[in-house]
């Protein structure tokens, strides 16, 4: 049940930002973080470490299905090894929308989603956190930035990682991963009916937590979603 566990919710595309702002919100809070895309993308490192071809619907869903990962405060294990770092490879992020367009997939991370809601919150982020696993979800923000201002900040990432970067080729590939994520048939990429739009294209992160989030720094049983985001 979690219907009395408070639920923050922030969809978006990839890059947007949903993520550190996410990590940042809970941590404010006091409340559990569920990075939903680290489950696709374990799911995604899986399939291909094993060898499995990505256009095979059926074995990426008996792969997930299987999945036990173990997060272990910053360290994500799977199989009893540390895939925190390999799971933000670029060849993972490039694979993981194909992998998550998979229904099968979907349905198996479902339920490790939904068990993440404990006291005292949640804030989940993703791409379907608050039309799919958490709909009921009293606060639900979606973010978006234009592929430009994303790929910039991709980019940035991966120079300080001292990783290569391409930024064309990374705004060619964040277009097409929009493009997928929003026209799969399984829970497509789009805000909730309900949720708040959050345009972050001029915004850096910190810009976004220091003028939006709210200013009581715990969130009880009565908390208001209005001092949340700047919204009224």
């Amino acid at each position: 049940m979690t219907d009395s566990i408070p639920v923050i919710t922030l969809d978006g595309p990839a890059a947007s930002g949903k993520g550190t702002i996410a990590a940042r919100v809970a941590d404010a809070l006091g409340f559990y973080y569920l990075d939903s895309g680290a489950l696709y993308r374990i799911a995604t490192l899986n399939a291909l470490s094993k060898g499995i071809d990505l256009d095979d619907a059926d074995a990426l869903t008996a792969s997930a299905e299987k999945l036990e990962p173990v997060f272990d405060g910053d360290r994500i294990l799977l199989e009893g090894r540390d895939v925190t770092t390999a799971i933000r490879a670029e060849e993972v992020s490039a694979a993981t929308s194909r992998v998550a367009a998979v229904p099968g997939v979907r349905a198996a991370l479902f339920a490790l989603q939904k068990n993440a809601a404990r006291l005292p919150g949640l804030v989940a982020d993703g791409r379907d956190m608050g039309t799919v696993v958490f709909p009921d979800a009293p606060l639900k923000i979606f973010m978006t930035a234009t592929a430009a201002g994303r790929a910039e900040r991709r980019y940035r990432q991966l120079l300080a990682r001292g990783a290569a970067a391409d930024l064309a080729a990374l705004t060619v590939d964040l277009e097409e991963r929009d493009r997928r994520d929003r026209q799969r048939a399984e829970a497509p990429l789009k805000p909730a009916d309900d949720a708040r739009i959050l345009d972050t294209s001029d915004m850096g992160i910190d810009e976004v937590v220091q003028r939006k989030l709210f200013k009581n720094p715990r969130c009880q049983a009565g908390w208001n979603k209005n001092v949340l985001f700047g919204f009224s």
